[in-house]
């Protein structure tokens, strides 16, 4: 199973898979549907808020229905992050038209080597589909820097997630799994610039979260100092199903002083 390892060489991937009935997680259900597309002025897509989970659906007599609780808050409707590099967006992705991108990202070696979804399109199909198929509380998402989509990312629900089994967690805590796409992209800091910059999402549109965690993979040292120059401080070593990690965390109350 890919690890979580924000590297500004390659990436950040999930946590460990299994069972979601573990103790100190709350017994909710989302519907699975992610935001549709609209498209945007470069051709590229975006997500369109009013379909995301939790907005109001139309039923057969036509009248508008909610739909249950988000699990994440919307994230299609969270908007821009401005950024040293440029301006940023989360855009939850769409497999029938990501999914060629994101499987060529996952079959170079160096994100490979800590996703482990190297191989043909229904390797990382699987990967996609296991999320859109559950209750939402983890969304991928394209990272778009200044109009083009350079980075892949997963934002989790982790008090709901089989790590809650290995720390301890708390109600909203919010994880995170990135990996940089572009080689020219990678190693120049900008895995930094765009955890900080997701994180603030994170703690800016999610008021009931006070952590974003994330669990890189402790070889991968990279990784580790980009969490740390993005003002995520160290918590502890933890023993993953997959890996030995570090449990990094960006805590709400610190975010002005780290």
């Amino acid at each position: 199973m890919p690890p979580t390892d924000a590297s500004t060489d390659a990436g950040t991937g999930p946590a460990t898979a299994g069972a979601t009935d573990f103790e100190e997680t709350l017994d909710l259900r989302l519907s699975d549907e992610l935001g549709a597309l609209t498209p945007q002025n470069d051709g590229r897509a975006t997500r369109a808020a009013a379909d995301t989970p939790g907005a109001a659906r139309t039923t057969a007599g036509g009248v508008g229905a909610p739909a249950p609780e988000d699990l994440l808050d919307h994230i299609a409707a969270w908007g821009p992050a401005a950024t040293d590099a440029g301006t940023f967006h989360l855009v939850p992705v769409r497999p029938e038209d990501d999914l060629t991108l994101i499987s060529r990202w996952m079959n170079d070696p160096a994100v490979a080597a800590f996703w482990e979804l190297a191989g043909p399109l229904s390797v990382t199909e699987a990967h996609l589909r296991a999320q859109f198929d559950g209750d939402g509380r983890s969304v991928p998402c394209f990272g778009v820097l200044a109009g083009t989509p350079m980075s892949y990312w997963e934002i989790y629900r982790a008090d709901l997630d089989p790590l809650a089994r290995h720390y301890q967690g708390r109600p909203h805590d919010t994880g995170i799994h990135l990996l940089i796409g572009g080689v020219a992209d990678r190693g120049r800091g900008l895995g930094s610039t765009l955890l900080r910059a997701v994180a603030d999402l994170v703690l800016d549109h999610r008021p009931s979260c006070a952590r974003v965690v994330a669990e890189p993979d402790l070889r991968n040292t990279p990784s580790v100092s980009a969490f740390l120059s993005a003002g995520f401080r160290f918590a502890a070593e933890v023993d993953l199903p997959d890996k030995r990690a570090a449990l990094m965390i960006r805590d709400r109350a610190l975010r002005d002083l780290l």
